[in-house]
């Protein structure tokens, strides 16, 4: 008896190029964050932390997000 082959939905090859697509992206940026550390290393000056310049970017984006409170002057 042949076995049948399911053919791959398009959804399921999104989601799988969308994480490659993430892998990707994070291979990419903790190789040049490896670049910039041995730079700075080489030339003397303290490693930069990409981690806590990615936090406060976070925390930027979600201060724009949020929205003002209204004040009414008296």
């Amino acid at each position: 008896m042949a076995s049948k082959n399911k053919q791959q939905t398009f959804g399921k090859r999104n989601r799988e190029r969308a994480v490659e697509e993430k892998r990707r992206l994070k291979r990419e940026r903790k190789e040049a964050e490896r670049a910039e550390r041995a730079a700075a290393l080489e030339a003397g000056l303290p490693p930069p932390d990409p981690a806590a310049e990615r936090a406060a970017a976070r925390e930027a984006q979600v201060a724009e997000a949020l929205p003002e409170p209204e004040t009414t002057e008296a």
